[in-house]
C-alpha cells in the first residue's frame, strides 16, 4: 500500500465477549498512549487485515482493529449453517460500544471504509459524545436504493458479469429482487454444495463491481470459506437494509453536529455512485467532501486522503 505507513506489530490483542454466544476479536497497534481510533471494515462480513491499520500513524494514534461479528478471527464464525438472527447492526453497534468501553476509551476517531461508513454513521449518530472524529472512504448508506443500483442498476455496465449473476438463481426469480434470490439460496437451500455455488456466484459479482476495469481481483475470494462467511453475511444484511429506514443516515445527520468529518469517494465508484457522498455532505455542516479519481476499492489518491485526514485529527484527542 504506497503512501502509507509502516506495518506494526499488535502490541495487545484480545477477545470480548459480547453474548449471544458472540466472541470478537480485536487487536491494538501503535502508540499506547496515543489518540484512540477504531477502524471498521468493509462487508459486511469482511473481517479486518493488517494494511487497515496502515491508514494511521503509529507513533500518533492507538489503533483498534476488530472484526465484526460471525467474520475473520471473531467466533463463531459463520459458515454455510450459521444462524443468523443475532448478527444486526444494532448488535454491531452495541459491539463498537462494549468494545470502547472494554478498553478503557472516553472518546475516538472513526475510521471506516464501503460498509464499514454505514455502520460508523450509525454508531456516531447513536453515540455522538463518543466520536472526536471521521475519515470515512467509499460513503455507503446502504438505503434500498443503494442496494438495488448494486446489484441491478450497475448491471449495465457489466452485462455480462450481470448476466451470470442472475443465472446463479432459479429462472422466475431472475426479474425480481436478486438479493431476495440469493438470500434465500443461502439461507433456505437445503444442500450445501448449492450454498457454496451461490456463495462463488455472489463474490464473483462482488470483484467485478469493486475494482475499476483492469483491477487487481481480490484473492480473498479465492477462498471457499471466506465466500461463505462473506455471501451469508453481506445478504443479511443487505436484504434488511441494514435495519435502517430509508435516509436515516441523512435523516439523523444533525445528530453530528460539532463532529468533523473527511468523507472521500471515488468519481468512477460504479458500485456506490458520487452523488451518496455529496448527499451526507449536505446534510453534515461539518463534513469536508472530497473527490479522487478512484473506484471504490480505491487507489493512491483516496489512501493519500485518508492518511492526511487521519494526520489531521492525531491532534484533536
Amino acid at each position: 500500500m504506497p503512501n502509507t505507513f509502516p506495518g506494526v506489530e499488535p502490541f495487545e490483542t484480545g477477545v470480548l465477549e459480547v453474548g449471544d454466544g458472540q466472541s470478537l476479536y480485536w487487536e491494538a497497534r501503535g502508540n499506547p498512549d496515543g489518540v484512540p481510533a477504531v477502524v471498521l471494515h468493509g462487508g459486511p462480513g469482511s473481517g479486518c487485515t493488517s494494511d487497515d491499520g496502515r491508514l494511521l500513524d503509529p507513533g500518533l494514534y492507538r489503533i483498534i482493529l476488530f472484526d465484526q461479528r460471525g467474520c475473520g478471527r471473531s467466533r463463531p464464525r459463520v459458515n454455510a449453517t450459521t444462524e443468523l438472527s443475532s448478527n444486526t447492526t444494532e448488535h454491531l453497534i452495541s459491539d463498537i460500544e462494549r468494545l470502547r468501553q472494554h478498553r478503557g476509551i472516553e472518546r475516538w476517531v472513526l475510521v471506516a471504509r464501503s460498509w464499514g461508513v454505514t455502520l460508523a454513521l450509525a454508531y456516531a449518530e447513536r453515540y455522538p459524545e463518543r466520536v472526536i472524529a471521521m475519515v470515512l472512504a467509499s460513503i455507503t448508506m446502504t438505503r434500498r436504493a443503494d442496494i438495488h443500483w448494486l446489484y441491478h442498476e450497475v448491471g449495465r455496465y457489466f452485462p455480462q458479469e450481470w448476466q451470470r449473476l442472475r443465472s446463479g438463481v432459479p429462472e422466475d426469480e431472475r426479474r425480481g429482487d436478486l438479493v431476495a434470490a440469493y438470500h434465500r439460496l443461502l439461507n433456505e437451500q437445503p444442500y450445501v454444495t448449492c450454498r457454496e455455488q451461490a456463495a462463488l456466484n455472489w463474490c464473483r459479482w462482488e470483484d467485478a463491481v469493486s475494482p475499476l476495469p483492469g483491477g487487481v481481483p481480490n484473492s480473498r475470494y479465492d477462498d471457499s470459506a471466506f465466500r461463505m462467511t462473506f455471501a451469508r453475511i453481506v445478504t443479511h444484511y443487505f436484504h434488511h437494509c441494514a435495519w435502517l429506514t430509508e435516509d436515516q443516515l441523512l435523516r439523523d445527520a444533525h445528530r453530528l453536529a460539532g463532529i468533523p468529518g473527511v468523507l472521500i469517494h471515488g468519481r468512477f465508484d460504479l458500485g456506490g455512485p458520487l452523488d451518496s457522498a455529496w448527499q451526507l455532505a449536505e446534510a453534515w455542516a461539518d463534513a469536508d467532501l472530497r473527490v479522487v479519481d478512484t473506484g471504490h476499492s480505491g487507489g493512491d489518491a483516496m489512501t493519500a486522503g485518508i492518511v492526511e485526514a487521519t494526520n489531521r485529527y492525531a491532534i484533536l484527542g
